[in-house]
């Protein structure tokens, strides 16, 4: 596996099951009509590979269970210093590193360190090794499971192609480059919100990945084109409110918000730190920042 910097990498997986339904062992709270809250602090966490028990990594679920058929979505999260054996999956899958260092490559491959916000792409069949700098934790996410980790002597080629890309290679678009950001007239689009394009067609319609960049001090809304928007919290804290008479909920690394067709995820991040997420939908992806009057509200 050929270690890629990409610039925008546009996938050709599509994914399944948008139900709403909480994850198994944690169905959230349910905010506006249509948008499911659920927060890490209730996440299970259970054995990855179950044939290596408590040694090997640690998985908990999002959505969907990646131990069956369908689309899911979880977290890995990795001891420090652990390195896997060369394996094969049985299906591709993306991954965005939420904290630690991960290196994810051919087995003689230099290491490449992955910091949090870097995104790699594992093609199903191809053979390669997992490690880990401190504690660290990903998100993963696959098309259709179940998702096994099979021995190296059933290596496959489909035709796909790994990715490794660091959060420093990333590009991010304001509302200058792009019209999937929205701000106030006057405003900076420098000190806006930034969206950085990571797989899929960015049109309507087709299902896409991006990672989105808030700045500290932002109010405002995501959208997306249906028929569900699904955020995961990579760094930073989201605080995530249904409407005005509403508890403000606040969601730390690894949470996640699930908002049906039509419905808006009403956000700010009350930091003085950058707030970084990652976003699935069908379609355009819509981050709009509230006017000055409106902020903090």
């Amino acid at each position: 596996m050929l270690s890629k910097l990409a610039i925008v990498v546009f996938g050709v997986l599509a994914f399944v099951g948008e139900g709403l339904a909480g994850p198994p062992g944690g169905p959230g709270t349910q905010g506006e009509p249509g948008t499911t809250v659920f927060l890490a602090s209730d996440i299970e966490w259970k054995p990855l590979n179950p044939a290596r028990g408590d040694k090997g990594p640690q998985a908990g679920t999002l959505w969907g269970d990646q131990t069956a058929d369908g689309a899911s979505g979880f977290l890995v999260k990795f001891v420090d210093g652990f390195t896997s054996p060369p394996h094969i999956h049985n299906i591709t899958y993306r991954g965005v590193v939420l904290g630690g260092l991960l290196h994810n490559d051919d087995p003689d491959a230099r290491p490449m360190w992955m910091p949090a916000g870097s995104y790699w792409m594992q093609p199903a069949g191809e053979v390669h090794i997992t490690a880990s700098r401190g504690t660290s934790v990903a998100f993963v996410e696959i098309q259709e499971g179940p998702y096994l980790v099979l021995p190296s002597d059933q290596a496959t080629d489909n035709g796909e192609r790994a990715v490794n890309l660091d959060a420093s290679n990333l590009v991010w678009l304001d509302a200058s480059a792009t019209r999937w950001v929205e701000q106030p007239d006057g405003a900076a689009p420098s000190e806006g919100p930034q969206i950085a394009f990571l797989w899929g067609d960015p049109i309507a319609g087709q299902l896409n990945g991006s990672l989105v960049k808030l700045p500290a001090g932002f109010s405002g809304e995501l959208s997306g084109g249906g028929p569900a928007l699904r955020t995961i919290v990579i760094e930073g804290e989201l605080d995530y409110q249904a409407d005005n008479d509403s508890a403000r909920q606040t969601l730390g690394p690894g949470s996640r918000l699930v908002s049906a067709a039509g419905a808006s995820q009403r956000v700010s991040n009350r930091t003085q730190a950058e707030c970084l997420l990652y976003a699935r939908t069908k379609g355009v992806l819509l981050v709009t920042t509230a006017p000055a009057a409106s902020a903090g509200e």
